[in-house]
């Protein structure tokens, strides 16, 4: 799934079919998304992917963040509640424009490192990232988002197995107690959504107890206040969820709901109901935890610093910085040397919430001065005016495996590199004899 962050998904997906030899097919419901039928050169090689210019998703998991309308929202708030390891997070994230603010939550502690760094490889700005059971967040912040999604965790039954990856089925008792906790979310995600919100209830499981099953009680517990959108328009009746199990009817409106069946899509099974919020909903209330970033050491820019931050990229790259942050609603704050973008849909809305990581890092002080961050580079990089150097063909591939390129420049200066095709290696830094390769580490 492309970027389109970065990238112009339908020129950039002709471009790697092309230089990497691979057999692409578009997925049918998702506009950015191509399903790679063959390779000549895995997926996971080239320097795009390391800079986050796609995403390697199954196809079924595209879906959720498309079944939500984005056209009306110029700055929408969203909650992706079970958000690790990120790739519907990153969907969202381009749905939405990158504007207004994502939150990613997960309640899971060891799986924050793996949806941050994913975030910041996709070059989020508008994201906060929470670690939460997202059971609370209906209380601490009922009819505040505008789109909420609950890709719920599941038994994953019925998923198109890998090779020699075969999973056991899940108990009957299992699958109960999973049911009974993504009704609970489910709960807590439509009371978070604001009335006329909508809210994309997901599983990778086709167990009708934890998708059906799980829609069915919650329209018979809010009744009117809910309507699932019908999707027989975009999926055909070979896509209706199921109206019944063996052991009773569902209500009607369940089978508006999508099912992707291996066999008939072509794609892992996966379950998909949209759901819009038509009236308040009752339920607990409770405040959230309060964690002001300041006593973490974080503090707003001032102004003449901004000025200076600002004058910098302007002078080195051609870039301006001012009218972005404006344009994206982005304010500059810091702790000890580096400098970050932060949403100000955050700031505004939720600065006290606790967080494990929020917006995106924009340079940094270092003895040689200010320095522009990675991920900074590889999200804006291709605007910048100024500030790129084209590496020479005969150098790439050392490059790409961390090494210096001998290379004289003298004046300490960092630049974004670029290949002889324009496509962005990460940075450098010009020094008297050689130029110093400043891809990190994880990306070599």
């Amino acid at each position: 799934r492309a970027n389109p962050l970065k990238v112009e998904p339908p020129a950039a997906a002709t471009d790697w079919r092309e230089r990497y030899g691979w057999e692409l097919q578009p997925v049918p419901f998702c506009p950015t998304g191509w399903q790679v039928i063959s390779a000549q050169t895995p997926l996971s090689a080239p320097i795009e992917y390391r800079m986050g210019q796609y995403y390697i998703q199954d196809a079924a998991s595209m879906l959720p963040a498309e079944l939500f309308d984005f056209d009306d929202l110029p700055a929408p708030l969203v909650l992706d509640m079970a958000a690790a390891p990120g790739g519907k997070t990153t969907h969202l994230i381009s749905r939405a424009g990158d504007r207004g603010l994502v939150l990613a939550n997960d309640s899971a502690p060891g799986r924050i490192a793996a949806l941050r760094g994913v975030l910041r490889d996709w070059g989020a700005v508008n994201a906060a990232v929470t670690a939460y059971p997202g059971e609370r967040f209906g209380a601490w912040f009922p009819e505040t988002f505008d789109r909420v999604l609950l890709d719920a965790p599941c038994s994953m039954d019925h998923l198109r197995p890998a090779p020699g990856r075969a999973r056991p089925a899940a108990s009957a008792r299992e699958r109960e107690g999973l049911a009974a906790r993504q009704a609970r979310l489910l709960a807590s995600a439509l009371q978070a959504a604001r009335v006329g919100g909508q809210v994309v209830y997901s599983t990778c499981t086709l167990a009708p107890e934890e998708d059906e099953g799980v829609l069915d009680a919650l329209l018979t517990q809010y009744g009117d206040a809910l309507q699932v959108e019908d999707l027989s328009a975009r999926f055909g009746a070979r896509g209706a969820a199921l109206p019944a199990d063996e052991t009773r009817d569902f209500h009607p409106a369940v089978t508006n709901a999508v099912r992707l069946w291996p066999h008939t899509f072509g794609t892992s099974g996966f379950f998909a109901a949209l759901i819009t919020k038509t009236a308040p909903l009752d339920g607990p209330r409770a405040e959230p935890p309060s964690r002001p970033l300041e006593p973490l050491g974080w503090e707003p820019l001032a102004r003449r610093d901004s000025a200076a931050v600002e004058q910098f990229f302007q002078q080195e790259y051609g870039f301006d910085l001012p009218a972005l942050l404006e344009r994206q609603k982005l304010a500059l704050w810091r702790r000890g040397g580096g400098i970050h973008a932060f949403p100000l849909s955050f700031l505004s809305r939720f600065a006290g919430l606790p967080v494990e990581g929020l917006g995106l890092l924009v340079a940094e002080n270092t003895p040689q001065g200010l320095q522009i961050s990675h991920e900074w580079a590889a999200r804006f990089g291709q605007q910048f005016q100024a500030g790129t150097l084209r590496l020479p063909s005969e150098y790439l591939d050392a490059w790409l495996r961390g090494e210096d390129a001998p290379l004289a420049g003298g004046d300490n200066k960092t630049v974004i590199m670029l290949d002889e095709d324009g496509r962005i290696l990460g940075r450098g830094r010009q020094g008297p004899q050689r130029l110093k390769n400043l891809l990190p580490r994880r990306l070599v």
